[in-house]
């Protein structure tokens, strides 16, 4: 017997009966809130002593639901009656950790873990019995395991099966040759720089992907790529793929930082997301942009309202998981040309979410619509608590079943859907069919048909796209040369752009053609001398520009092309920038340029990091995204180490002259550091357990000393590794807003024992290497023959380079880079004083520190 199926037959046990107590579904229930009409209630709950914590969920022929745990959990079958559970059944499978769950074609398919692999699952009940005596491994997903993996399965409107996976799961080796997507590159025409803790570092494109296979998993095709992290996503009604994305929260202060975003994936889409500040903006027409942002949170789960019984608008709504500040989002949506545009609202959320108060957390991950018509969402995740509430109106609108077709955008989608027939192949009649579309007026079908052209052979198009005229046509094809065509192409792609004069273009096709000269520059290399001069001549009277992001394009494609006046131009928007994004920009395209500088523009650099990254000036927009998750602005925990990196590869362009020059405001920056409490030895005071602690959590919630709080969090040392606000250490994560996620109990377990859930972005590597010596520590950088570690997160600039081939054993650590017994020189009090500091979110005004 595997011994997974043994724990899964041991949680039987564990699990318990199927009905949850009446005053903690109405204690549950009470701490979130919906809209006005609609009833929200727990329904089930296993228990805290359950060990089991909800990550996904599917419904099957039957209308159960089927709910699925975390590493080494079961997955359980609740049957419904009247919107109550009145059966729960454990399935005995030998498969845990279920990212995606889909019943289709008489089967459960799931994406998740045997004791051996990490894939793809096709579970069948031959006998007839209503048990899953079949188990098989359809594909493997190397790397798809963790919250970067392999996740939701959904069935698309062509009857194959759709995954979704994140940004650290490899590709799947036999994808074919027709898949829709294909010829991904960073596409920057300066270098990027690495996400300053580490995260993603050297990871190439083509980040988050979309698989389409066969329903028993062969053929697969990459349909679309250049997402994030996508945890969900589904078709609406009219066959059109939409998500969820995520980006990296430790971003936020820098331009690259991109926001939590609702996204349409049609055939062949690049949503352009690349690792560390490579990702692009979304004016970037290689790539599609968002259908509505919403700023920032943790998305999961997604799902269109068809089937519920609410009022049409309602029915039609995407419902977006958030899984950070506990929010259901609905969106609804409204045709675009070949796309979409959206509002959204909270259909639910923690009571306390815009208040000082403490936050419910509600840390949903998956959604359905059941059978009777509610709207069904489970909670879970990284050990928080399994709860499975549901959601139904109670007003008197209609609710009878809604057209959920869309005939306003029907002829552009259609005609999106002819061009994404000649994605990944050839045909002789692409080119008669797409070529006309290139000069589209929706971006969608542009796209669409440049694809279309790209797929058939170079030669066939080449002269074509360099005697195109129609500037918005000729500026798509030549992209697509660009992207496609040799290094000996170049000159003729240079002298066909010129044509386009930069000043009878509208902005946004301005920024189309400095797009293609970045792509030129970062696929065929820098053009010949008589050509890069042309282009500086035409290009340097409007730089500066108006808009910001003119700016942005301009200032790289001038410092690529080595402008003799960028650098300075470049220096003089540095101070007028009015936001620190701007700014961050500006410091890092500079970073890597040796020519063009004066002593002069060298020292103003520099100055700037002795007091220009304390900037605290950010957009209305940027903003507002902290406003409606219910908390204050703060720089992401690699905001400073990015800072730190840009300053330290600026320095490795100077000459041992300029480094001699410059020394004393160069040895006048000192990375931003945690701040460190100091204080006299504490003494002992007891070996701190969950027992010792946990009935005193009520006490919390009301007379707590704010000030020993923060003490305790300096003094403990939780400052050196975690950020709070704008203050503190990135090793481990943010707890700014840690009350929104996690409940006391789980707050005091990740103080007290810190191994026992880790985020795979802080694990730590085991590295031993073939002389025996063993190494632990985070990976920051990896390429195809070495890799950077730090041993010790307090000693940032201790690192390790190591040759891949000198490694013998390389495996995740499972022990938390925090060590256990950081609060035992402290008193009982002040660890609750500790725990409703953290809960406040550093604010005094919060009701635990009042009577």
């Amino acid at each position: 017997m595997h011994d997974q199926l043994k724990i899964f037959l041991a949680a039987v046990l564990i699990v318990g009966g199927a009905a949850v107590d009446q005053a903690r579904a109405a204690d549950a229930a009470d701490g979130l809130k919906t809209l006005p009409d609609f009833k929200l209630e727990l329904v089930f709950a296993p228990g805290k002593d359950a060990n089991v914590s909800f990550i996904s969920m599917a419904k099957d022929n039957k209308g159960r639901l089927l709910l699925g745990g975390q590493r080494g959990q079961p997955i359980l079958r609740v049957t419904l009656e009247n919107g109550k559970v009145v059966k729960q059944e454990t399935l005995k499978l030998p498969i845990s950790e279920a990212m995606g769950m889909l019943y289709a074609y008489d089967s459960l398919y799931i994406d998740g873990f045997d004791d051996k692999h990490f894939g793809l699952f096709r579970c069948r009940d031959t006998a007839g019995d209503d048990r899953f005596d079949s188990v098989e491994m359809l594909r493997q997903w190397t790397d798809g395991s963790g919250e970067h993996g392999a996740h939701s399965i959904v069935v698309g409107p062509d009857g194959k099966l759709y995954t979704i996976c994140g940004n650290f799961t490899q590709l799947p080796p036999d994808r074919l040759s027709t898949s829709p997507v294909q010829n991904y590159q960073d596409d920057r025409c300066l270098p990027r720089a690495e996400d300053g803790n580490g995260f993603g570092a050297g990871k190439r494109p083509p980040g988050g992907f979309i698989t389409r296979m066969d329903p028993d998993g062969k053929n697969p095709e990459l349909f679309a790529a250049g997402e994030r992290n996508t945890y969900d996503f589904a078709f609406d009604a009219d066959g059109e793929l939409l998500g969820f994305d995520s980006d990296m929260e430790w971003d936020w202060g820098t331009p690259w930082y991109r926001p939590i975003r609702i996204f349409h994936a049609p055939s062949g889409a690049d949503q352009g997301f690349r690792e560390g500040s490579a990702k692009w903006p979304e004016y970037y027409f290689d790539s599609l942009p968002a259908v509505a942002d919403i700023g920032i949170g943790c998305p999961t789960g997604v799902k269109f309202g068809y089937g519920a019984k609410f009022p049409a608008r309602y029915q039609k709504a995407l419902y977006l998981l958030d899984w950070t500040y506990g929010r259901i989002i609905a969106a609804h949506l409204t045709p675009h040309g070949a796309t979409y545009d959206a509002t959204w609202e909270n259909f639910v959320e923690p009571k306390g979410l815009h208040s000082d108060g403490p936050k419910q957390p509600n840390n949903a991950t998956a959604v359905v619509i059941g059978d009777d018509g509610a709207l069904y969402f489970v909670t879970g995740g990284r050990n928080t608590s399994a709860q499975l509430f549901r959601v139904t109106y109670t007003g008197s609108e209609s609710t009878a079943p809604a057209d959920a077709h869309d005939a306003a955008g029907a002829e552009a989608r259609a005609m999106q859907h002819q061009l994404a027939a000649f994605h990944g192949h050839q045909d002789p009649k692409a080119l008669a069919f797409a070529w006309p579309q290139l000069a589209s007026d929706d971006r969608f079908i542009r796209y669409a048909a440049r694809l279309a052209v790209e797929s058939q052979p170079v030669e066939q198009w080449q002269a074509r796209a360099l005697a195109e005229t129609n500037p918005d046509a000729a500026l798509t094809a030549l992209l697509a040369l660009a992207r496609l065509g040799p290094k000996e192409v170049q000159p003729a792609l240079l002298t066909a752009l010129s044509r386009l004069s930069i000043s009878s273009l509208t902005e946004e096709q301005q920024l189309d053609k400095l797009r293609v000269i970045e792509v030129s520059l970062s696929r065929q290399g820098m053009p010949a001398a008589g050509q890069t001069a042309a282009l500086v001549t035409e290009l340097d009277p409007f730089y500066p520009a108006k808009s910001e992001a003119m700016n942005a394009e301009l200032c790289q494609v001038l410092l690529a092309l080595h402008a003799s006046d960028a650098v300075d131009k470049t220096m003089r928007l540095i101070p007028v920038a009015t936001t620190q994004e701007e700014q961050v920009g500006y410091l890092l395209y500079l970073r890597t340029i040796t020519v063009g500088w004066t002593p002069q523009t060298r020292r103003q650099y520099f100055t700037w990091f002795l007091k220009g990254h304390l900037s605290s000036h950010h957009s209305a927009q940027v903003l507002q995204w902290f406003e409606d998750a219910g908390r204050a602005y703060s720089n992401g925990s690699s905001y400073d180490n990015y800072i730190a990196g840009i300053h330290a590869d600026a320095v490795k362009t100077l000459t041992a002259d300029q480094r001699t020059s410059l020394a004393d405001v160069i040895s006048a920056f000192t990375p931003a550091e945690p701040k460190k409490k100091s204080s006299k030895p504490r003494t002992f005071v007891k070996d701190w357990q969950m027992a010792d602690l946990e009935p005193q959590l009520p006490r919390v919630g009301h007379g707590r000393n704010f000030a020993r709080g923060k003490s305790v969090f300096e003094e403990a040392q939780c400052i050196a590794c975690h950020r709070f606000g704008n203050e503190g250490g990135a090793i481990g994560p943010d707890l700014t807003a840690v009350g929104s996620r996690f409940g006391r109990q789980q707050i005091l377990e990740s103080i007290l024992l810190p191994s026992k859930v880790i985020a795979e972005q802080y694990l730590d590597t085991i590295i031993r290497l073939k002389s025996k010596e063993v190494i632990v520590g985070k990976v920051l950088q990896e390429s195809d023959d070495s890799l950077v570690i730090r041993p010790n997160p307090l000693k940032p600039d201790d690192l390790r380079t190591i040759k891949k081939s000198d490694i013998d054993v390389r495996k995740v650590s499972k022990i938390s880079p925090m060590p256990e017994g950081l609060v035992n020189a402290f008193s009982h009090d002040e660890i609750l004083d500790l725990i409703a500091y953290l809960e406040s979110a550093g604010k005094t005004t919060n009701p635990d520190f009042k009577d």
